[in-house]
């Protein structure tokens, strides 16, 4: 079992940043890879990105390559996602999620999310 907490979320000008923060409780948190989706008012929650166990690798949706980057700290079972140039349709709520996969783009391939927490940017 894994529960997830997010934090880090606020407004922010466009071309800010933002570093959001998903804390997670669990023995076994180093064996799951870790993914950030969002999900803006009236659409689909999307892939933003994903960290294996290791956090030797990520992958990144085509929207946000560039300029956000996942890192995790296993000791501190801590995953963070740092936004840099933030655009207005980078508002939405973020959640963190795990999975037991070695990575997944879908909402499907998690097994644990966390409550998100909101993002919005201005113009």
């Amino acid at each position: 079992q894994v529960q997830l907490v997010e934090s880090g979320g606020g407004l922010v000008q466009a071309g800010g940043s933002l570093r959001l923060s998903c804390a997670a409780s669990g023995r076994t948190f180093s064996s799951y890879a870790m993914g950030w989706f969002r999900q803006a008012p009236g659409k689909v929650r999307d892939f933003v990105g994903v960290i294996d166990w290791s956090g030797g690798n990520t992958y990144y949706a085509s929207s946000v390559e560039g300029r956000f980057t996942i890192s995790r700290d296993n000791a501190k079972k801590m995953v963070y996602l740092q936004m840099n140039s933030l655009k207005p349709e980078d508002t939405a709520v973020y959640y963190c999620a795990a999975t037991r996969l070695l990575v997944a783009r879908t909402t499907e391939g998690y097994d644990y999310w966390g409550q998100g927490t909101q993002v919005t940017v201005s113009s």
